[in-house]
Parts: structure tokens; sequence; C-alpha cells
């Protein structure tokens, strides 16, 4: 019983300590407690769930034979929507909370809430080499589906709980994105519940205005409902090349030079400050050497971007085989780089060893827990911003990245932008080579204030002919926005499809100049 008075008196010596200093103190300036006891434990049992329901579901067969019935069910609410005369706009019942963006969308206060139970795999088609899936489908159940049916997604997204829908109503990247291009660009077909209630599929020779305008539109043309995804096949390994560059003239070059290269699958950097890198070229491969295996995935082993950084102290290159999968959801474990701040000791040895089964702990949960203060906090002194600027303009971004920020490491990863119409393409009339710069952090250059900071680093990815990402913050004004974005076919659709009573546009919906 000893073991047991020890950890109850713990306990209540806790929360003693809690109830002296108030919940909300504990949460601000240790927040590490509350994670670790509480949400680390949650997490996992929301793993369990949709493990157990995901299993359930393929072995009942089930989702392909209610797939009609939901999407029927979604039909309903949007014609009880239209019977009530349509005095709000609509948007789906998904709690804000539970997205993977940091943007608690405050809309879902106001507007006609549709919910839209669509989680299930419907269908792999090998004989198309398609998988046709529902919306909120994750990154992590795809691929712990897929993989061992011998199958992958040619881009597949970082983080495990990143949704289908969310990745192609905003946007979604991953280091082979150089080949296959953005996330929505390996998507074959959508489905969608229009205004009218309607459903409609839009493939590229099929209701093509609405198929190249969907990506990035936030849910504001219509319900996305079912996706056709392109697959290619697996290999059991990523063979890993580890280059350390110094200097940042070479660190552009040298990344420029690797993401022009075909041959390599995949092509990622980290920059751990102005002047040092750590640029990675990655091959699928089936045969590896047992020695240089390294199953980076495993909850003991070290974060990624750390054990990466390892060949930059040392200033040498190397070789590695990280099983496909583990590759596929690197960062995953630590959120990038972002746990490192809620848990400043997740990386220690000892908390891997005895804790690291558990992390990481839900977005979704750290959302729904963090309280005004944090969140407050975490506005004016935190970033979380994926700027899409074209690959010739790398140089001159990072250092615009270091002297408005100074967040490192910075996150590189290269993506071929064909001139598709829609939101996003080139500026040109022909594909281009750009890059995703990710900063995700604390910045410590003296003169950051929120606002005034992001608006000026929006301000100069708009004048190189960039983008950014929609899930983060954005302060632009309306006219900004739209000079960013091309919104010609956008405003079409939403004028000829009778969006404008159902839903917000775009910007309205995600902008914080235009949300209270």
């Amino acid at each position: 019983m000893d073991p047991l008075l020890s950890l109850g008196a713990g306990l209540l010596l806790l929360a003693l300590w809690v109830r002296h200093k108030g919940l909300e103190y504990l949460l601000v300036h240790h927040r590490w407690v509350f994670v670790c006891l509480f949400l680390l434990p949650l997490s996992v049992l929301f793993d369990i769930y949709y493990q157990l329901r995901a299993w359930a579901v393929w072995r009942l067969h089930s989702a392909p034979r209610q797939h009609g019935q939901r999407v029927r069910h979604i039909q309903a609410q949007v014609q009880e929507w239209k019977n009530e005369g349509g005095k709000t706009y609509m948007c789906t019942g998904r709690p804000g909370w539970l997205t993977v963006s940091l943007r608690v969308g405050k809309y879902k206060k106001i507007h006609k809430n549709i919910v839209i139970n669509l989680m299930d795999i419907l269908e792999v088609d090998i004989e198309r080499q398609v998988v046709r899936v529902e919306p909120l489908v994750t990154m992590g159940q795809l691929t712990a589906h897929l993989n061992p049916m011998g199958w992958t997604l040619p881009v597949v997204p970082e983080l495990d709980d990143l949704t289908v829908g969310g990745l192609i109503m905003g946007t979604g990247i991953e280091s082979s994105s150089h080949i296959y291009g953005l996330f929505q660009h390996t998507c074959l077909a959508y489905e969608l519940v229009l205004a009218d209630g309607s459903l409609v599929r839009c493939t590229p020779t099929e209701n093509s205005d609405l198929f190249y305008a969907v990506p990035w539109s936030c849910g504001t043309l219509g319900f996305l409902v079912a996706a056709e995804i392109k697959i290619i096949p697996a290999k059991k390994y990523v063979k890993l090349h580890y280059k350390p560059v110094r200097g940042l003239e070479k660190i552009c070059e040298k990344f420029t030079e690797e993401s022009k290269k075909k041959e390599n699958n995949f092509v990622e950097g980290l920059v751990y400050s102005l002047e040092e890198a750590v640029i990675m070229t990655g091959v699928l491969t089936d045969e590896a050497e047992d020695s240089q295996i390294n199953r980076i995935g495993n909850y003991y082993k070290p974060w990624f971007f750390k054990h990466a950084e390892k060949y930059l102290k040392a200033n040498q290159t190397g070789i590695e085989y990280i099983p496909s999968r583990h590759y596929y959801h690197r960062h995953t474990r630590s959120i990038f780089w972002e746990l490192q701040d809620i848990i400043p000791f997740g990386n220690n040895p000892v908390f891997r060893y005895l804790f690291g089964w558990m992390v990481p702990p839900k977005i979704s949960l750290l959302k729904l827990t963090q309280g005004e203060a944090i969140r407050k906090l975490y506005e004016q002194h935190h970033v979380v911003q994926d700027m899409l600027v074209p690959m010739k303009s790398l140089e001159k971004s990072i250092i615009t990245f270091h002297s408005d920020l100074n967040v490192y490491p910075l996150w590189l990863c290269p993506f071929i932008l064909p001139n598709n119409p829609g939101m996003v393409h080139p500026k040109g009339d022909e594909m281009e080579l750009y890059v995703d710069i990710g900063a995700y952090g604390e910045p410590k250059t003296k003169q950051f204030e929120a606002r005034a900071s992001m608006r000026q680093m929006e301000k100069f990815v708009r004048n190189v002919h960039g983008f950014q990402m929609l899930y983060a913050d954005c302060y632009m004004n309306r006219e900004e926005f739209w000079d960013m974005f091309d919104g010609s076919l956008y405003h079409k659709l939403r004028e000829q499809m009778n969006c404008k009573n159902a839903f917000p546009e775009v910007y309205d919906k995600i902008c914080k100049a235009a949300r209270h």
C-alpha cells in the first residue's frame, strides 16, 4: 500500500496547490501538468475508440451500405433549412475544437449546423488505383488501411488527425509534393451536396468548374460527402539521406537542386538557423540493410526533428531505412516541434520510455481546454503559419522569415503547382516549382507584434506571388485577400449555384479582419 499512499499524498498536494494558485494559473504557466495528467490519457482513449470503430466498420462492411442513407440525411437537413426560409448561413455541425486548425470557428454558434457523420473508407478499387472515402477519414486511418494492402497515397500530409475534407477544402502537402503537387492534385472526383440540396459529382471532365473551385473554398460552395483519391503501390521502406548544409545561399541551391530531381521520391528541409539546415531526400524501396533500419515512429524514439539535428551537430551525412508508415508520420509524435513548448521535457529519454506511448495529445483536446488566457497568449506570442512561395524566392523568403519572426526550425517542403483553374495557381501560363515554408513556435524577434508582423509577412508573400495556408490566422483585408487568391471562378460559381445566401464567403469565414 506504500506506493498507493505516496501517490494519493502526491495527488492531494497537487490538488491543494492548484486550488491555491488557481486552475487558470496552472493552465497558462504549467500547462504540461494538465496535459500529462489528463489530456494524454484522454487522447489514448480517443484513439482506441476510433480504431475500434474503424475495425468494426471494416469487419461488418457497413460503410458503403450506410453512405447513401447518411447523404440523404444531409440533403434532408438542407431541405429543412430551405423550408425555414434560409435565414442564416449553413455550416458543418462538427464542433470547431475538433478541427486541427488552431482557429476556433465562432460562426458555428450563429449558423445552421448541418450534421455530417461521414468518417469511413468506402472502397479501394485496385484496378482503377483509386480509394473512395468520406470527408472525415483521417490520414492515420487511411495509411493504416492502405499500407497493409500494398498501397498508399501519393501525398500523405503529415499529422495523423488531418482529414480528407480539411485537406480538400483547405489544402495539404508532403515531401512527395514536388512530384505530385498538393493533396488536391491527387484527387480525381468530389461528391457534394449543394445549397439546393442536390447531390453532384464533379471531375476534371464533369462539372469541371466546380471540381477546380472546391479546393481552398473552405466549405463555402457545398458540403463534401465523398472523394476519390489516386493511390500508388507502396514499398516497405524509405531510404533517407541526411545532408547538413551551411550558408543560406548553399542551403537554397541544394534544396532547389534536390527538389527538381524526379528520382527523389521525397524532399524535405529543416532550417535550424539562418545559416544551418539539414536537407533530406528519400527513395522508396523494399530492400533494407538491417543495421541501418530506424523505426523512428516507435514511441521511445527521439523526436524526428531532434534526430535530424544530430547530423548537423556532427557535421556528417547519413543514410537510414525508415519503415514507410513511420516516415509518413515522422513529425506526428512531436506535432512537428510544437510539443516542446507544451511539454518541455517531452524528448527526454526517461519521459519517452515511460510515457511516450501516449504522445501526442490530441490537437482538438488542446484547443478545447486552452481557455481564453492561453488563446490570447498564443495569438500574441506564438505563430503557426505556412506560406507557399515560388522556389525562386526561397532565399529572400527565409531572410524575411528571419527578420520578421526569427522562429526555428523552419520546415521546407517543395511542391509543383500546375496552372489549373481555381483560387491557387502560378501567375504564368505554366506549372511552377513552389516551396512551403512552415513556421511554428515563439517568435524571437524583439519587435514582433502579432497583427503588424503578420500583415508585413502577408504583404511580402503577395509581392512574390505566393499564398498563405488558410488554416492559420490571416490578417489581410478583403482586397488584399483577393489580390493573393484568384477569386474569378469561385465568385462565378457562388453566383450560379445560389451560394451567397447559403454559405459565407471564404474570406468572411477565415480572416480575422472579417470575424467578430
